[in-house]
């Protein structure tokens, strides 16, 4: 089954709609704060559009916590890229051991880069973490949570429930430390 992308509105909320194989209406507001849809090709488009609309209230929350993040971003300086390096391979290499087991030949290659879509990225397959640049000047906690969270990755590829039962292992106050990220 191939996806097909169209721009719509519901309830005067303009979103752009993903007809794919889903169980659910799936509904994402991204850091942008443009709407984002994805329904099976079964469900009506009226149904969509209402649904849609009856998500009103949700999509003004999060379009309002998505600005705050972009201003927050825009305000804060971005630290040098050699020093934040330096600082996330140092909180990679306290927790390495967490995960030597499943990491045989070494601690993964962390990478820093100017990316705003998330404070990380995990590759397993080639054996690397990326680490948004900005997250080097988040508190010292909320850094420590993203490194456990990148390097849980290499033992639970999806955020299932299974994953966060991982962090929660080496971190059981992963949920405040991730209240600190803005």
């Amino acid at each position: 089954m191939s996806e097909s992308t169209s721009q719509r509105s519901g309830g005067g909320i303009p979103y752009t709609l993903t007809r794919k194989k889903v169980k659910n209406i799936n509904l994402r507001v991204r850091g942008d704060g443009s709407v984002w849809v994805s329904a099976s090709p079964r469900v009506p488009l009226a149904q969509i559009d209402r649904f849609v609309a009856d998500h009103g209230l949700w999509i003004a929350r999060a379009r309002e916590k998505a600005q705050t993040r972009r201003e927050n971003r825009m305000a804060q300086p971005l630290p040098e890229p050699g020093q934040a390096l330096a600082e996330m391979e140092a909180i990679c290499r306290e927790f390495y051991p967490c995960f030597q087991k499943v990491l045989p030949r070494g601690m993964p290659r962390i990478i820093i880069k100017d990316i705003s879509s998330s404070w990380g990225i995990c590759r397993p397959g080639k054996g690397e973490i990326t680490f948004a640049l900005r997250l080097a000047a988040q508190p010292r906690a909320a850094r420590e949570y993203v490194a456990v969270h990148e390097y849980c990755h290499f033992l639970v590829p999806n955020h299932s429930p299974a994953f966060w039962a991982e962090v929660e292992k080496i971190l059981p106050d992963w949920k405040e430390r991730r209240a600190l990220l803005p």
